[in-house]
């Protein structure tokens, strides 16, 4: 049951990304963190996205802009690794409280709060009009490589940031599409690699098949959504996504998943 559950839920994460303006890692973590710790969660996301990634890569990494790969793309993918290695770290600090609910008991980790803040965070950024209209100057190319590498590695977030900095940055769309998807591939490659040093311990391997199964949902679901509607954001679902994202955030970071 829990296979098909993820797997329908990369599905529809995949697809909404096309409707919601959210990224499959906003949407994608938080629904992995149900079902698995949250360190392990967002290395099971950063696992669909990097071959969802690739996928995508066929399609458009063609485009990529090379002068905007050196700019962006190193500064982003050291600032991965840093965010990632942060992110190990953090998951072992231990419990910080424990209190109790309808006879339960719930603990509430540095890792589950600060990620509860940050998946809080960017979905409050993608809801705003304000930072729909966000953007950089393009000399500030490596400063957006820095923060879009670290949070990428930290906790997936990439995408808001990533657009911030490349909008301004003078590409035809086409351009813009294959550089971002490249930068992401490369920030998603380093973070799994930092990652890997706790693949054992965080028992990543034995969920290949439900990794397998995940990925083919969301590739489905990005195909499908792009067939369907190009990049159209409805704000309704937009909202609605946001909600839901606060709601598990919160459940997160209260412990109660």
């Amino acid at each position: 049951m829990d296979y098909f559950i993820i797997s329908l839920a990369a599905f529809v994460a995949a697809m909404l990304t096309f409707f919601s303006g959210f990224g499959l890692g906003t949407i994608l973590t938080p629904v992995f963190a149900i079902f698995f710790p949250i360190d392990l969660a967002i290395a099971l996301t950063g696992v669909v996205h990097f071959f969802n990634g690739l996928f995508k890569l066929v399609l458009v990494g063609k485009h990529a802009e090379k002068a905007i790969l050196l700019r962006f793309g190193i500064p982003a993918v050291v600032a991965a690794f840093v965010g990632a290695w942060l992110l190990l770290q953090i998951a072992a600090v231990p419990i910080l409280y424990r209190y109790e609910w309808l006879g339960r008991t719930f603990e509430v980790s540095p890792v589950k709060l600060i990620i509860a803040v940050l998946l809080i965070g960017f979905a409050i950024m993608e809801l705003l009009p304000f930072f729909e209209r966000f953007q950089i100057d393009k000399k500030h190319l490596p400063l957006g490589g820095v923060l879009s590498g670290f949070f990428g590695g930290l906790s997936g977030h990439q995408g808001a940031l990533r657009s911030a900095f490349l909008l301004r940055a003078g590409m035809s769309k086409e351009a813009f599409i294959g550089t971002a998807t490249l930068i992401a591939v490369f920030i998603d490659f380093t973070r799994l690699g930092v990652y890997a040093t706790r693949f054992g311990e965080m028992s990543l391997h034995q969920q290949m098949p439900l990794i397998l199964s995940a990925t083919l949902a969301a590739i489905t679901g990005a195909y499908l959504g792009n067939r369907l509607l190009k990049k159209i954001t409805l704000k309704f679902i937009q909202r609605l996504v946001a909600v839901l994202l606060i709601l598990l955030s919160l459940a997160l970071g209260l412990g109660l998943i």
